[in-house]
């Protein structure tokens, strides 16, 4: 079985993200980026799969910008065959919307005939958490999200998802699209003599127009600000009193 995993280029998550003075957006220049955490969590499952005899060939694919090459890499370096990159946009600033990228992984897919994509459940920049699906309704199939364990079964997956009121199990039937979660698995660290190899894989370079899909943007973003800070906290002298003070105040009760 074939497997595609989508993985984005993103802010590094260790590094404090600033807010341009204009409000238009994220400042990117000089910051360090990596891959989406979530992202590097599909493609260890994906190596897991294949060392237990369950996947035959890992796919890495990235749409962006060209640097999502060092992305890509970094998916080679930790197992995966070969990379296709899809070069949406020469602007490090423009994000490519999910719908569009489900688009291009749809067209991907129709080319690669995978047998299973898994896919980080949201990006840490955006956090929209819709790729996923998105890609499931266009190709019409099977879909698990947020899974914090998934299960190789004949032609079905049994997939651990992790909802509001605890765990939720569902059986899916084969090809599926899996989102998986923080609690699916450690990724593992690349090694240099891997790193090494990785410059050697395949990695194929597409534009959208190849795929026959449009990226422009459909929703434009009016303006982007710094969360508010944080107000401190206050001491009460009895239940009382918090009680009051969340009715009145807090307006939570």
């Amino acid at each position: 079985m074939k497997v595609l995993v989508p993985v984005k280029r993103v802010i590094d998550y260790n590094v404090k993200v600033r807010v341009k003075a204009d409000g238009s957006g994220v400042d990117l220049a000089n910051v360090k980026m990596s891959m989406n955490p979530f992202d590097e969590i599909a493609v260890e499952q994906a190596i897991r799969m294949k060392e237990a005899g369950q996947a035959s060939e890992i796919v890495a694919v990235s749409i962006g910008v060209k640097q999502a090459q060092e992305t890509l890499r970094t998916a080679l370096a930790m197992g995966a065959d070969r990379a296709i990159l899809v070069v949406a946009s020469e602007d490090v600033n423009t994000d490519i919307e999910p719908l569009a990228v489900a688009k291009i992984l749809k067209a991907i897919v129709a080319e690669e005939k995978p047998g299973l994509v898994l896919c980080g459940k949201q990006a840490i920049d955006n956090d929209m958490n819709a790729t996923g699906q998105m890609v499931s309704a266009l190709l019409g199939w099977a879909q698990a999200t947020f899974a914090s364990k998934v299960e190789i079964e004949g032609e079905h997956a049994l997939v651990t998802r992790e909802v509001d009121g605890g765990l939720q199990t569902i059986k899916v039937t084969l090809p599926a699209i899996i989102s998986v979660d923080l609690r699916l698995n450690e990724p593992r660290y690349a090694s240099l003599p891997n790193i090494m190899k990785a410059k050697k894989k395949p990695l194929v370079e597409k534009t959208p127009a190849d795929l026959g899909v449009d990226v422009a943007p459909r929703l434009p973003v009016v303006k982007t600000v710094e969360p508010a800070a944080r107000e401190a906290g206050v001491m009460v002298g009895s239940v009382d009193e918090l009680v009051e003070k969340l009715k009145t105040e807090a307006g939570v009760i």
